[in-house]
């Protein structure tokens, strides 16, 4: 069906949340439909990243990674997907993430004791399990939430958490309950954030710190659309916290900002000569 809309002559412009394939793809189709000036304002996903100094409050930080990560069962654009831990708090951090991986409760979101509910169909689910078993085959070391038997027939896929080596061990962003790690050396903070954007994404961005020139410093220099310092990184309220990504993902003014309206608008001007009547040169802007 969008296939079909956004290939129609007829159609203005397209607002579209998803991926940035099926974005790019959108993006050529209105392209060669003739009309140049239809705008295309996309809010896609990416491989949405925390950093965690040793400064940071570990059962503030814990909270917020685990809901971050694994609430909605990961399916948010602004989830998180790539933990970066500073080594000094490493071990001790992800002693206690797994503790809370381990309360975490997979089933019906019907139930009130459900933290984590199902993917969305099973292509979805099919694909994130061919993630786990790529992350297990390749022996990167890893921990699983526990789940009850009777759900393997639905479309469920455990939080799973896997420490990794680079974000370039990853092909894409895996739209689920997947919790990458790496640990960072404290003295390359700038090489981590080099590589925590080399993927061209720019979404969301989590810091835990207690030093406002360290978060400060890292917003400065992330290309990112929405940075998130001691808190969640999910559950943006567009009109209060206006929402949207850089570079793969999103096309710019954000969604609820002040400059968002505009990208649906067109702007046309109309000048009138009157120095014939005596009057003066009018300019009149349209949008």
């Amino acid at each position: 069906v969008g296939a079909l809309i956004v290939a129609d002559p007829s159609i203005g412009g397209v607002c579209f949340t998803g991926s940035t394939a099926t974005a790019q793809h959108i993006n050529r189709s209105v392209a060669e439909t003739g009309r140049p000036s239809a705008p295309l304002i996309a809010e896609t996903g990416g491989l949405n990243a925390m950093i965690v100094d040793s400064t940071a409050l570990p059962e503030q930080a814990v909270r917020d990674i685990v809901a971050s990560s694994f609430q909605s069962a990961g399916q948010r654009c602004s989830a998180l997907r790539m933990l970066y831990l500073q080594e000094d708090i490493a071990d001790a951090a992800l002693t206690m993430i797994r503790g809370a991986m381990d309360m975490l409760t997979v089933g019906d979101p019907r139930h009130l004791s459900t933290d984590v509910g199902p993917i969305i169909d099973a292509p979805a689910a099919s694909l994130l399990n061919a993630h786990v078993g790529q992350m297990k085959s390749k022996k990167f070391p890893f921990h699983q939430t526990n789940t009850d038997q009777a759900l393997i027939e639905g479309h469920f896929v455990a939080p799973h958490l896997f420490e990794i080596d680079s974000i370039q061990d990853l092909e894409k962003e895996n739209f689920g309950p997947i919790l990458h790690v790496i640990r960072y050396d404290a003295s390359k903070l700038d090489e981590t954030l080099k590589e925590a954007y080399s993927t061209g994404f720019g979404l969301t961005l989590g810091v835990h710190t207690r030093m406002d020139q360290r978060w400060e410093k890292i917003f400065k220099r992330a290309p990112v659309g929405n940075t998130y310092v001691n808190r969640n990184m999910t559950g943006a309220v567009v009109g209060s916290q206006p929402f949207g990504g850089m570079g793969l993902s999103g096309t710019g003014f954000k969604a609820g900002g002040p400059r968002y309206i505009y990208r649906f608008a067109s702007e046309k001007t109309l000048t009138i000569n009157t120095m014939a009547s005596g009057g003066n040169t009018e300019l009149l802007t349209l949008g």
